[in-house]
């Protein structure tokens, strides 16, 4: 081949990022990234930001390979039938493949005065915004975190570690996808540090006012600052496009992570729903389908069939402040197993993981095509299994009365 193949990446994430580095394998594939921002965001340490320990931000230097092309500017429309992009200034961009990498955000909440006085922190943009007004409240005034996940863990432990009053509501439990035996070390690490844990029936958040939250139980708690990491959603991009997506709004693919309604738009990252079966958002699923997203598009290029999506996972590793964390094993089909490790050790895994992850970015960027990922055990059985329920429920008769 002779003519250069455009290759656009929406998103500039940890798997559009991997996603571009790959592409450069062969010399006629030009690549360009569109990402709103001018610099690489580590966005499993926006934690660290909102506490004062890391600046959650890598040059794109450091982790994009030289050849790749970035613009930094927002894509609001894609023409499928065009092959073009809009950018936010009204220009477009043409391309011969597209990767939808948009990645998550923070859910638009539900509850009554959470968008207005709660203070979400799965963007860059928003962890700055709290970091500020935390600095602004006295070290003793109560800061309450709503939502067990990760993020919620994270950030309460890194707050609290630094002395302050911190309350976490779970809404349910504390850490859903852990083990109880991880969540328990989990649950005496955060009190050791002072973490005020609610989870049942009765610790659900229904309103947010400017300076409480009201609990399911009835109770109100004094809040100087709430911070809201309970749910992720994704860009409405696609959908906007006219593009067919899942509920939450990923795009829907097959198990090439191939766009159900066009050959030439390839999904990568939190924004991907092959066969309508996602894998759990998080930054160890998104280098591999970034990865997976590229190998699909230079099948495609060179005549060759894609293979359908393999990915296996390790667990969920959690910080607990500067000087603890918890790394809960899994088994290859993401559920959680017995064992964890936790204390110092898992600190220290912790902050492997982080830094090798940016690694890991930056080798692809030397020498695309050499990321490697474990492989899964069962998807192929869950997606028949599927079938087959799909078609018994296709096959029954319909009841009357």
């Amino acid at each position: 081949m002779s003519e250069k193949i455009d290759v656009v990446v929406i998103g500039g994430g940890y798997a559009g990022v991997m996603a571009a580095n790959r592409l450069t394998q062969r010399a006629e594939v030009a690549v360009t990234v569109i990402n709103p921002r001018a610099r690489f965001v580590e966005r499993i340490r926006l934690h660290q930001l909102v506490g004062g320990t890391d600046d959650a931000v890598t040059e794109y230097s450091e982790v994009l390979a030289p050849g790749v092309r970035l613009m930094v500017d927002a894509v609001t429309g894609i023409d499928a039938a065009g092959r073009t992009v809009t950018l936010a200034g009204g220009d477009t961009i043409g391309y011969d493949y597209l990767i939808y990498a948009v990645g998550s955000g923070s859910a638009a909440p539900r509850v009554p005065g959470a968008a207005e006085f709660a203070y979400p922190i799965a963007s860059l943009e928003e962890a700055q915004r709290l970091a500020p007004a935390l600095d602004a409240t006295a070290a003793t005034a109560t800061v309450t975190v709503v939502g067990a996940g990760p993020t919620g863990i994270e950030t309460a432990a890194e707050l609290a570690e630094q002395g302050r009053a911190v309350t976490l509501i779970c809404g349910d439990v504390l850490g859903p996808y852990l083990h109880a035996r991880g969540r328990r070390a989990v649950a005496k690490r955060l009190t050791a540090l002072g973490v005020t844990i609610l989870e049942g029936p009765d610790a659900k958040v229904v309103e947010v006012t400017e300076d409480a939250v009201r609990l399911s139980g009835g109770h109100a708690l004094r809040s100087a600052v709430t911070i809201w990491t309970a749910g992720f959603g994704v860009p409405d991009l696609a959908t906007r496009s006219g593009l067919r997506t899942d509920a939450v709004g990923r795009l829907l693919t097959d198990e090439t992570l191939t766009s159900i309604d066009d050959d030439r738009i390839v999904a990568a990252g939190d924004s991907a729903a092959p066969s309508n079966l996602p894998f759990r958002m998080s930054c160890q699923a998104a280098g591999p389908l970034g990865a997976h997203a590229a190998d699909t598009i230079l099948h495609r290029i060179t005549d060759r069939r894609p293979d359908p999506i393999d990915l296996g996972f390790a667990g969920q590793c959690l910080s607990l402040g500067r000087h603890a964390g918890v790394f809960q094993f899994a088994d290859k089909d993401d559920a959680a197993k017995w064992y964890h490790l936790g204390g110092r050790p898992g600190a220290k895994l912790k902050e492997f993981v982080c830094a090798h992850t940016i690694k890991q970015l930056a080798t692809e960027a030397r020498k695309p095509g050499t990321h490697t990922w474990a492989k899964g055990d069962r998807r192929a059985q869950l997606l028949r299994d599927r079938t087959d329920t799909d078609a018994a429920r296709a096959a029954a008769p319909i009841g009357h009365g």
